[in-house]
């Protein structure tokens, strides 16, 4: 199974460290963040990744070349001008003949592929979103009103519970005709685009670990924790 992983953002709530260099070259731990997830995947039974780059690409090009010291083939996609997270796959649609990944180049998680790919082959989705549980503690009495501003219920200190996208998804190359001819798109207008003409598209609920490493806390969270989430 290819993977297409998205690596052509500025990072700009990384800055300033991301001003001068790729957010996919940034260390977590000893290793590229980048570089962690490609072994990753390597252990995971890939073989081929198309790496969509932008800002800094020559840098990041340089580094990885071929993929060849990784045990995993890399090839690049450059965007000329910001495509979204989903319009960069129109650069390259003819690559994909069967079912393939998609996913940020900022991410850590310990997800398992192969369950993914299960769940999203007996679904027989078009597209799936691998997503993660959040709960939020409020430290208020909750007040809930009817229209007209009478009480109607109180919840003391309630837990919210949603699921957000970990930027990790399964498609099949037939999703790709959605995308429009020209222009950005990103992958939650393209997911949304699916529902609309009627297409299957679920969620996979991932119970592990997943972190976005886009904003500082986050940043330092992943090398405090990369040790212990990860053997590669």
């Amino acid at each position: 199974m290819k993977a297409f992983i998205l690596a052509g953002g500025k990072g700009k709530r990384l800055f300033p460290y991301t001003t001068n260099f790729p957010k996919p070259l940034m260390p977590v731990g000893d290793k590229p963040i980048l570089e962690i997830l490609l072994k990753q995947l390597k252990k995971h039974g890939f073989t081929e990744a198309i790496l969509s780059t932008g800002h800094l690409e020559e840098l990041i090009r340089a580094y990885f070349q071929d993929g060849s010291k990784l045990g995993i083939h890399l090839t690049y996609s450059k965007e000329e001008e910001p495509l979204g997270t989903a319009g960069p796959l129109r650069l390259v649609h003819e690559k994909f003949k069967d079912t393939f990944l998609v996913i940020n180049g900022d991410v850590i998680s310990d997800l398992d592929f192969k369950k993914f790919k299960e769940h999203h082959r007996k679904k027989r989705d078009i597209a799936t979103i691998a997503l993660s549980r959040r709960i939020v503690d409020i430290d208020y009495g909750v007040v809930r009103l009817k229209k007209d501003g009478a009480y109607d219920c109180w919840q003391e200190k309630p837990k919210i519970e949603y699921y957000v996208s970990t930027g990790i998804y399964l498609l099949e190359p037939e999703a790709l005709r959605s995308l429009p001819k020209k222009g950005a798109i990103t992958m939650p207008e393209l997911i949304e685009k699916l529902r609309l003409e009627n297409k299957n598209v679920s969620g996979y609920i991932h119970p592990g670990y997943w972190l976005d490493i886009g904003r500082p806390d986050d940043y330092e969270k992943a090398c405090n924790e990369i040790g212990s989430i990860l053997n590669i």
